[in-house]
């Protein structure tokens, strides 16, 4: 399948439909590019780098095919409907297999918990490690059903444009437990420790600590329950094509390579943008999916009314993340497509993180092996894998030029030593990306893995808007803004869209 960047331009400055800018092209750019598209509004999506799909973006290597970002999918009916919103359909496109389990967790003693959406399965994993905790977990979960039928389905894709939408919902909030953190709602249902940490680790998915994240967030354990957990047979590179491929069929436009310098404003409303090489291009109304951060802060200068550089300073960041692409020249039938390996600390590991910026010697790791479902993207014989170590973003002061190789090797002797026997004298191919790469590569604040940090305070209302505070036809998309991050996150933000941007026959 071709992508846009592929592809000439259909659109002409002859078309008549306004015209709409999207900066970037991560999962909530291309979402919003199809949803305005599907409005009558001529789309043209700038992306800075030489590839679609920003932290979704693919790295090819040695005949190993990487998925840099994202690598699981839940919530798949968001990206169905923008198939549906083209006339087409989804699973003509793209494949989603189901993870059967979701994840497999490991402690550090060697215990496993294969972690899926079965309930009866579930039951007897958690009666495997505490019997008294069994009623706990399904008291647990007809809380994050609760929760995730207000938190997700009524309102993740609803504007919160003033302080009276806050308020609005504020009552449901505190009575579903918005006020205490992820774990400490975890913790009043389940006393076991380990368990306690399997159901609460889920903010760290979307950049926040389980022990500062808002419980509202606990509504992950349904929503993979209910939507399952899926990968997308091909890699995740392969629903970037797809989407760009809907935008081509929309007449609309993908430029690579174009860096988008800043937002150009006039009389109070965003008129275009100014690429890096003087190029402006006009448009009615403007889409960032860049960093929240970096669109207030660089794009407009940093003159936003709510959003300064003050403000942006003072803001809470999410972790930084070290990535190691690797590949093997034999295989690990005994590794799962996705596991989550816990170290010896969990609440001293997460504090070392978030709040002493401290890079630790210990770690606990996501390890995705892809080619345990789909074994096209090695080469015969061989495995696919990245494994994903959450760090200090850069307020931490470590200097990666030189820490990374050491880290590196850290965590291949952890993995030999834990579930991946002989793989140093297996590597044939690697990869690292670390919190330097993501703010020189995504520009992303402090070098974050997911924009700002998920606590209750910088959610909803408290949370860049979706429609630009202080600048008229400017909105906001991506990890950095409502709902926030997560493929069911950001693919939410396109959706509140609707409700925020005027109709294209406004411009008419």
């Amino acid at each position: 399948m071709l992508t846009l960047a592929d592809m000439p331009n259909t659109a002409t400055n002859q078309d008549p439909r306004p015209h709409a800018v999207v900066i970037g092209s991560g999962f909530g750019g291309l979402a919003a590019a199809i949803r305005l598209g599907a409005r009558g509004y001529r789309i043209t999506v700038l992306e800075r780098l030489e590839q679609p799909g920003g932290r979704a973006r693919v790295h090819r290597q040695d005949g190993f095919t990487f998925d840099a970002g994202p690598t699981i999918v839940t919530a798949p009916f968001l990206f169905e409907e923008l198939w549906r919103l083209c006339g087409r359909r989804m699973d003509e496109d793209v494949t989603l297999a189901p993870m059967r389990p979701f994840y497999r967790i490991r402690f550090d003693d060697g215990a496993t918990f294969d972690y899926s959406g079965d309930i009866a399965a579930m039951r007897a994993e958690v009666a495997k490690f505490s019997p008294d905790d069994v009623a706990g977990y399904e008291a647990f979960m007809a809380r994050s059903e609760a929760i995730c039928r207000v938190g997700f389905e009524e309102l993740g894709h609803v504007p919160f444009s003033s302080v009276t939408d806050m308020l609005r919902i504020m009552p449901s909030l505190l009575r579903l437990g918005g006020h205490r953190s992820v774990y400490d709602l975890v913790a009043s249902y389940i006393r076991d420790e380990r368990l306690r940490t399997i159901f609460s680790f889920h903010p760290l998915l979307i950049g926040g600590s389980p022990f500062r994240a808002s419980a509202i967030y606990c509504l992950i354990a349904h929503l993979e329950r209910r939507w399952g957990v899926h990968f997308a047979m091909g890699g995740t590179g392969r629903l970037v094509d797809g989407l760009c491929d809907l935008i081509r069929g929309q007449g609309g436009t993908l430029r690579c390579g174009a860096d988008v310098a800043r937002i150009t404003v006039t009389g109070g409303k965003a008129t275009g943008v100014t690429l890096a090489n003087g190029e402006t291009v006009p448009a009615d109304i403007v889409v960032s999916n860049a960093d929240s951060a970096f669109t207030y802060g660089t794009l407009l200068g940093g003159k936003a009314r709510r959003w300064s550089a003050g403000r942006l300073k003072r803001a809470h960041s999410s972790m930084g993340l070290f990535v190691w692409y690797f590949g093997t020249n034999r295989k690990y039938p005994d590794v799962a497509h996705h596991t989550i390996l816990m170290g010896p600390r969990y609440r001293g590991l997460i504090d070392d993180i978030f709040t002493k910026k401290h890079l630790a010697k210990d770690f606990s790791l996501y390890l995705h092996r892809p080619t345990a479902t789909d074994p096209l993207l090695a080469p015969p014989g061989c495995d696919a894998f990245y494994v994903l170590s959450p760090v200090p973003n850069l307020d931490g002061g470590q200097d990666w030029t030189a820490l990374a190789e050491p880290y590196r090797q850290a965590i291949a002797r952890h993995l030999e030593a834990t579930v991946m026997p002989g793989l140093c004298e297996s590597l044939v191919t690697s990869k690292v990306t670390t919190p330097n790469d993501f703010a020189h590569d995504f520009l992303s604040y402090r070098g974050s893995g997911f924009g700002l940090e998920p606590v209750l305070t910088q959610s909803a209302w408290f949370r860049p808007h979706n429609a630009s505070e202080g600048v008229r036809n400017l909105f906001l998309v991506g990890a950095g803004t409502h709902p926030g991050a997560g493929l069911p996150g950001v693919l939410s933000s396109a959706r509140v869209l609707d409700s925020v941007v005027p109709d294209a026959r406004v411009f008419a």
